[in-house]
């Protein structure tokens, strides 16, 4: 074992560990212990393949892990990066970090394990084609094949089909790239390049995980000669149906709103053969392939089974001599893949069973490199079996204990100190460390493909002799603190930039010539940092101060400092960027921090740079009321106008209060997540027939709080335009919001991000106006993209058009327009 600087972890083995050991620590009860020794004794394992966070079926897997006992995984194409967010206003690479810690949380609970590849979810597609074009087809092919290779799975199942019946372009790629890395994984002349570190390997079957929803409905569907599956049963360890564990399982999902409700009874899953192997109909009754198929493995067989029989709940270390007699027995095993799976299990069992607590903990969440750090580490056997502390590797050689007999229930502690290398990596998530494109993120290291997340930043390799058989178990080093409402909380130890830089707006946007201040916060990373603070701007645009000097001498440290930014006189855009030199080395990073209860908290460094926008626009009106929905950024982008807005809540509107406001808008999915919507709509719907003008932005039509949100009927659908650049036709061209109080041109579309819109309605009263229509390559016009209605003295405005994106991201015509629709109810000047 090398005894390198706390030794990075690499996982060499041909099996990624691929459940996080990121966040609060497990442990196994007799059922847990149970189960895992049922496992032990199984061969066979499946990977379920789809598109996104939120595709996988939850009840098939939790069924093939903890019934079936396949060592059972989801490779999920993408980590959702461009979908909604339901639960907080962080989008695009932010919201794929957060999906990508709710699968994992979910895989914790169905005993699946997680992969994925390098491609982006770049926003919704409508056809496979666009989907491989701009993923780069032939690298997520390898990505899967590469996948297949490390996992080797017996059987490979797809959530959707090859022939577009799933909808979504990545649902059906996901189909398609699935079926062809079946036909080449086992090829050694496709992507050779992997040998160095995989064997080819031939997946026996596939098979589509079928249900009537691809038929069109119950009565269309016929499950003849399908492999059906009851997953609605009861497992007595867990005390819970698989559809019940399911539900935990995709409860996870929280930023997608998928909380969901247990079932119990007969529940059928239905799987297609598509190619390889038939699978006779009662296959998954049984699906445990012989041990006699592999060298060495009749008398692991026997020791599994004998442990199983000899498990105590009672006096769970009892059978430790047969689990050791198996480790040694393992070593013998000639299949390095099931080796190495093994050994992974028997170790974890072993170490439940002897109620081994290891720990290594820091009361820092964070550090810098060339920091220091302290560090307590525990190790305790709470069990009669004699077992020896051998050593523990730090920096150099190990550290200085001489063995140390661990007694039942007494714990051996340690504190030290240890300085970080000037070179240790940032915890950066390895897919966001240089720049991709679109559709791929690029990832330098051929080896960190796949995996769900980093490695740990620093692990302690801690050696037991156990009865005569040594065991090294690999202990990540956590932060741990006790909080007084959860109590003991364990997180992630982040390694962060030496000094980071935030701004307090990532875009500012100049409606005229003014100049304007620049705030920028420097945090310390570590303690005595000084040096010198600058802004790079474009050529046409001025910046005063040059710089500014800084000295944090704490860790953690905040100071603030305010340059003064002018505008050219004509309109653009650009970037600025922001610097700290410290000696000789620059910084220019900021510290994003994500902090969710149901996630592990996540730290990241994107470049510190904001937008600069110069644009030609009028805002008019001055008070604006919004009330939030799911979370959005737009209050913070209408103040970049000069608009005032307070931001409201349900429980508090009345007429005398909303009278004051120019516009109240709705953020986006409000009729969604915000229940007392129900109640306090008729209230802002009055506000508009007493010529206050409402803005509702995009909702989706299931779980509405209210049908009742609008002065005339009007039916939300799934229309959406998934190209961003779409052509954007007048249907009104002289209407007042394309004209009052700018004037709003096909211009004003350009440089849209990732959509036009989505969840337009498709049916309206005649009293609305559509006042444009835009749509995908090859589809109908959509007119539903945005609606005006008179009602009494005010404007009522629904609109599908993702403002949540284009504010945020800076886009001119997005603002432009927007002003227009806060004005809509303002008196224009007389020529």
């Amino acid at each position: 074992m090398t005894k390198a600087s706390i030794k990075l972890v690499t996982l060499l083995l041909l099996v990624s560990i691929s459940l996080s050991t990121m966040g609060q620590p497990t442990k196994a009860s007799t059922s847990d212990i149970h189960l895992s020794l049922k496992k032990l004794n199984s061969l066979g394992s499946v990977l379920y393949v789809a598109a996104h966070p939120d595709d996988e079926n939850t009840r098939l897997i939790a069924y093939l892990s903890n019934e079936a006992l396949l060592n059972t995984a989801y490779l999920s194409i993408t980590r959702g990066d461009g979908g909604q967010n339901l639960i907080g206003p962080e989008i695009r690479e932010m919201l794929g970090l957060i999906r990508t810690q709710e699968l994992l949380q979910a895989r914790k609970i169905d005993g699946g394990t997680q992969f994925f590849t390098r491609a982006n979810d770049f926003g919704y597609s409508k056809n496979p084609e666009e989907t491989l074009k701009i993923w780069d087809r032939e690298k997520v092919l390898s990505d899967v094949v590469w996948v297949i290779r490390k996992f080797q799975p017996d059987i490979i199942i797809t959530r959707f089909p090859t022939d577009g019946r799933g909808g979504h372009g990545h649902h059906t790629a996901s189909a398609m790239l699935a079926e062809e890395a079946f036909d080449i994984a086992a090829d050694p002349t496709k992507y050779p390049e992997q040998l160095a570190f995989v064997k080819p390997w031939q997946v026996k079957t596939l098979l589509f995980n079928t249900s009537w929803w691809f038929y069109g409905g119950q009565d269309k569907f016929d499950d003849q000669g399908l492999i059906a599956i009851d997953v609605g049963a009861y497992n007595r360890l867990m005390g819970k149906s698989y559809t019940e564990i399911a539900a935990q399982s995709r409860s996870m999902h929280k930023s997608q709103g998928f909380g969901s409700s247990g079932t119990r009874g007969t529940q059928m899953e239905y799987l297609e053969h598509i190619k390889g192997e038939k699978l006779p109909s009662d296959f998954f009754d049984n699906p445990v392939k012989p041990w006699s198929s592999l060298e060495g493995g009749k008398v692991l067989s026997s020791l599994f089974k004998q442990a199983l029989d000899e498990f105590d709940p009672e006096q769970p270390s009892a059978v430790t001599p047969t689990l050791l007699e198996a480790k040694r027995a393992l070593e013998n095993l000639k299949d390095p893949y099931w080796k190495s799976v093994k050994t992974q299990q028997l170790d974890g069992i072993i170490k439940a069973v002897l109620g081994l607590y290891l720990e290594a903990s820091t009361s820092e969440r964070s550090v810098a490199p060339g920091g220091r750090i302290a560090i307590k580490l525990e190790v305790t056997n709470r069990s009669e079996v004699p077992i020896t502390l051998e050593q523990i590797i730090q920096d150099g050689p190990e550290l200085p204990i001489d063995e140390v007999d661990l007694s039942n229930n007494q714990r051996f502690e340690k504190d030290i100190t240890i300085d970080i290398p000037d070179d240790q990596p940032l915890s950066q998530p390895y897919w966001l460390r240089s720049t991709g494109s679109l559709g791929m993120f690029d990832v330098s290291n051929p080896q960190m493909i796949g995996k769900p997340e980093n490695d740990p930043a620093f692990t302690f390799p801690i050696t037991l002799n156990i009865q005569g058989t040594p065991i090294t178990y690999e202990v990540p080093l956590l932060h741990k603190r006790t909080d007084p409402v959860k109590g003991e909380v364990f997180q992630p130890l982040a390694i962060i930039p030496p000094v980071a830089i935030n701004f307090r707006d990532k875009v500012q946007v100049f409606s005229d010539e003014s100049p304007r201040n620049f705030q920028v916060l420097l945090k310390g990373g570590k303690e005595q940092i000084s040096g010198e603070l600058s802004l790079q701007v474009p050529d046409d645009w001025k910046v005063a101060p040059a710089s500014f000097p800084f000295s944090l001498s704490q860790k953690g440290e905040e100071q603030e400092f305010n340059f003064t930014l002018t505008p050219p006189d004509k309109s653009g855009e650009g970037k600025i960027k922001a610097v700290a030199q410290v000696g000789d080395r620059s910084y220019s990073m900021e510290n994003v921090n994500i902090e969710y209860d149901h996630i592990p908290h996540q730290m990241l460094f994107p470049e510190a740079a904001a937008k600069v926008v110069k644009l030609d626009i009028y805002a008019g009106g001055q008070d604006i009321g919004y009330l939030m929905g799911a979370g959005d950024d737009i209050p913070a982008s209408l103040r970049q106008i000069g608009y005032n807005v307070d931001l409201l809540e349900t429980d508090n509107l009345n007429p005398d209060k909303l009278s004051k406001y120019t516009a109240i808008i709705l953020g986006i999915r409000a009729l969604n997540t915000v229940p007392r919507l129900k109640f306090a709509m008729e209230t802002l719907l009055s506000y508009v027939e007493d010529g206050g003008t409402l803005i509702v932005q995009y909702n989706t039509s299931h779980r509405l709080v209210t049908e009742d949100f609008a002065p005339f009927p009007l039916q939300l659908s799934r229309d959406r335009v998934s190209v961003e650049d779409a052509p954007v036709d007048f249907l009104k061209p002289e209407h007042k919001v394309l004209n009052y109080p700018n004037t709003i041109t096909k211009a004003d579309f350009d440089h849209w991000i990732q959509e036009r819109g989505l969840y337009f309605p498709n049916q309206w009263d005649a009293r609305y106006q559509a006042i444009l229509t835009t749509n995908d390559p090859g589809e109908s016009p959509k007119h539903g993209g945005l609606l005006v209605a008179q009602y009494g003295k005010g404007y009522y405005i629904y609109t599908g058009l993702s403002w949540f994106r284009e504010l945020p991201a800076g886009v001119p015509g997005a603002y432009r327009i927007f002003a227009n629709m806060i004005s809509i109810g303002q008196q224009e000047p007389d020529n």
